[in-house]
């Protein structure tokens, strides 16, 4: 990197959840909870819930050791700089992003991810699959949110969630602050997702990501709805239309793994300034 420059960055958003994208193939930036706390800003920075740095997996310290080293590797963080797990929507972003470079040709490729490897299909229509894995239910919990208790569903999608199936307006809960949760079922904090059936094959649903707040859409958050969706109508696996306050995708729940289908748009693309991400 010139000392005289800044690092390059783009901008993208998957259903409206949006992330800095930061090219660092060699994993020479020094991606401090300060930086990503202050590109997140919508402020003072680029505004953004997340951070995705793009990291050949052997120049990543952490990187799971069962990442070969020559992939991809989704370096996520949330908007306060914690690290997260997996991100639905980021992935889909990250993979646009590397078949625009030309890092990746289209059509089915995989990325590296601290929860795992995750295949990831391209589409012309601008569309991206991912297969997220097994959705695992580990137990039931609790939040409670504008005067109503609401029990849900404890889904780990490489990241935890809470789920809960409610009969309440969506739009009268209030997310601005932290919904509450036992610690001893989510230790390190948990994503909680509120959804509402529509008929038997589409859904809505809201999300309070954890280290960042209410956002436009959450994609481990649409899988662990559509689990909770699928379990309120007597089923444990199906097809569902999810939408989100930024958009809409598709989520399919299988015995064995969960898919997400949706959009992935890049928006723009930049330098940031090289004063500012010093002092950052």
């Amino acid at each position: 990197m010139q000392s005289s420059q800044g690092p390059v960055f783009f901008k993208g958003h998957g259903t409206e959840n949006d992330f800095v994208i930061l090219p660092d193939p060699d994993g020479e930036l020094k991606l401090t909870d300060s930086r990503v706390q202050a590109l997140c800003d919508r402020r003072r920075g680029l505004g953004a819930d997340g951070v995705l740095r793009v990291v050949r997996s052997a120049a990543l310290q952490d990187a799971p050791p069962d990442i070969p080293g020559d992939v991809w590797f989704m370096d996520y963080r949330n908007a306060d700089g914690s690290i997260a797990e997996m991100c639905g929507n980021g992935v889909r972003v990250f993979a646009r992003y590397l078949v625009e470079a030309g890092l990746a040709a289209p059509g089915e490729l995989p990325v590296g991810t601290r929860a795992g490897m995750r295949s990831v299909i391209t589409r012309p229509d601008g569309r991206v699959t991912v297969d997220m894995g097994p959705a695992t239910i580990f137990g039931e919990s609790a939040t409670e949110v504008s005067g109503h208790r609401f029990t849900g569903v404890a889904v780990d999608l490489g990241n935890p969630h809470l789920a809960c199936a409610i009969d309440v307006d969506l739009d009268a809960l209030d997310l601005t602050a932290v919904p509450p949760h036992d610690a001893t079922v989510f230790p390190n904090g948990v994503n909680v997702e509120f959804v509402r059936r529509i008929d038997s094959a589409q859904v809505r649903m809201r999300v309070h990501e954890r280290g960042v707040g209410e956002t436009r859409s959450c994609g481990t958050g649409t899988v662990a709805a559509t689990v909770a969706a699928l379990r309120a109508d007597g089923r444990t696996t199906g097809h569902r239309v999810v939408h989100i306050p930024g958009g809409t995708v598709e989520v399919e729940v299988t015995d064995t793994t969960s898919t997400l289908t949706g959009p992935a748009v890049l928006v723009a693309e930049g330098r940031l300034d090289a004063e500012w991400w010093q002092h950052a």
